[in-house]
């Protein structure tokens, strides 16, 4: 168990480690366009000992936090309803559908000039980014549970309450689990493509920063710090599937 969950994903992070070092050393390019893994790390240590490091990355969970709470406080119930009711599916879902292959990228003109500059265009590209995903995901999930489940619920005369707290959640976590992590990580990767636009902090704007800067280590320490925070998001995200579950199994005894 320690060989596969330390010392195999350990070796791989050393491997790319020394072909980086390689890189640096043999391929010619200018240390200011590939910086080594020793300058990174100690461009790391200068901006985490600034500060500069923490209060963008804090900008950037900030956002993420707040369009993704908002995707999923709207997002599930309306995939509930959905997935319940074949007239609110004949009725919505065409649209969304229609809205959703739309990238979050391509609403930046119009976000910006309906929320100006500032964290509510980039918030609510973190909302479009995580909804559809959220409400689809969902909806599905509720089709795809057992029509016997609610023919128990009917025998039992359960109410629309129960119906949904005691046979639809339990069923549908581990899907929504799945979707969680996967809109988290949308959400992730759009936060740090609207930031290089429309706010000015944030790890995407460092990024971009530091790019018209010719500072490409602090570029470096940057793109590492999204892929760990990402990494986080993702384990956090698991966590949290585990407890719903657990928790829901007590509500529906």
């Amino acid at each position: 168990m320690f060989r596969k969950e330390i010392l195999l994903p350990s070796l791989t992070f050393l491997c790319i480690l020394i072909i980086w070092e390689l890189i640096t050393r043999y391929s010619g390019w200018s240390h200011q366009v590939f910086p080594s893994p020793f300058a990174v790390l100690q461009s790391l240590q200068e901006l985490a000992g600034n500060g500069n490091l923490l209060k963008h990355s804090v900008a950037s969970l900030f956002r993420v936090s707040m369009g993704f709470a908002l995707a999923v406080i709207l997002g599930l119930p309306i995939g509930i309803v959905l997935g319940l009711s074949k007239t609110a599916k004949y009725l919505f879902n065409p649209l969304f559908q229609f809205l959703r292959p739309i990238s979050p990228l391509a609403w930046i003109p119009l976000a910006m000039l309906w929320f100006g500059i500032g964290d509510l265009p980039a918030v609510f590209l973190i909302f479009l980014s995580s909804f559809f995903p959220m409400v689809v995901s969902t909806s599905t999930a509720v089709e795809s549970i057992k029509p016997t489940f609610f023919q128990v619920a009917a025998n039992f005369n359960f109410s629309r309450y129960e119906t949904i707290t005691k046979i639809v959640m339990p069923a549908i976590i581990p899907e929504v689990t799945t979707a969680l992590r996967i809109t988290i990580t949308i959400a992730w990767l759009v936060v740090v493509a609207a930031e290089m636009i429309a706010v000015q902090s944030g790890l995407g704007y460092m990024i971009l920063d530091s790019r018209n800067a010719l500072r490409m280590d602090y570029v470096m320490v940057g793109m590492i710090v999204i892929g760990i925070i990402g990494l986080l998001l993702d384990l956090i995200m698991q966590l949290l599937g585990s407890i719903e579950s657990t928790a829901w199994g007590r509500l529906s005894k």
